[in-house]
């Protein structure tokens, strides 16, 4: 609203006063959720790094004993065995809140299974392909927490820069031109009182000059 539109009455400026008071604590709870969820991402942030590196090196082991695997026992036997796993894992999406922000919470089950639960037979395999099985299942353990993780940095991500607007706006825009109105409001009040003083001071001096 421009400062012209407003309407310079007393009850316009206590309303106006009381926007002001409810602006600025709107203004300091806003702004302490912001640096809160600043503090979680980069907690977060700094899990995230030492995931993503583990999940890298995993990655790279993985594909080390896939290659040995390959080269020892044939391709044949490898997929052979990868197909004769019947039990997958599970993933079970959740979630929990911080700050208010709702982030995901995933967990696998049956993700790193013991040998004789992997499907396919020990009779025919050998300790190349165990060491393929068990390699994959850890990577994929780390492939769950990083999605984790990476998701819940996002999520707080949006939430922060969704704040940091509306801290913006109400210290920058809303406050400040409330606060302008206020001064015009009294500035037009201070007017009117003058006016009004100034025509009591003629009305006065015109009845005391006919008596």
């Amino acid at each position: 609203m421009a400062v012209q539109d407003v309407k310079p009455t007393r009850s316009e400026l206590q309303d106006l006063q009381k926007r002001i008071k409810l602006s600025q604590n709107g203004y300091k709870l806003l702004k302490m959720k912001r640096d809160g969820l600043i503090l979680e991402f980069f907690k977060i942030l700094n899990q995230a790094r030492g995931v993503r590196e583990e999940l890298d090196a995993a990655y790279a082991v993985a594909v080390e004993k896939v290659n040995l695997a390959s080269a020892v026992d044939g391709s044949f036997t490898l997929k052979s065995a990868s197909f004769a796993v019947d039990a997958v894992p599970t993933i079970e999406l959740k979630s929990t809140n911080i700050m208010g922000v709702v982030v995901p919470k995933i967990e696998g089950s049956d993700v790193h299974k013991p040998i004789h639960q992997r499907g396919y037979g020990l009779v025919g395999t050998d300790a190349y392909i165990d060491d393929v099985a068990d390699a994959y299942e850890i990577l994929v353990e780390k492939i769950i927490v990083a999605a984790e993780l990476e998701t819940t940095m996002k999520r707080l991500l949006d939430d922060i820069e969704k704040t940091k607007r509306r801290v913006n706006a109400l210290e920058f825009k809303v406050i400040p031109e409330f606060e302008e109105q206020v001064k015009f409001i009294r500035l037009r009040l201070e007017e009117m009182e003058r006016e009004s003083m100034s025509s009591l001071k003629k009305i006065k001096k015109k009845k005391a000059a006919q008596a």
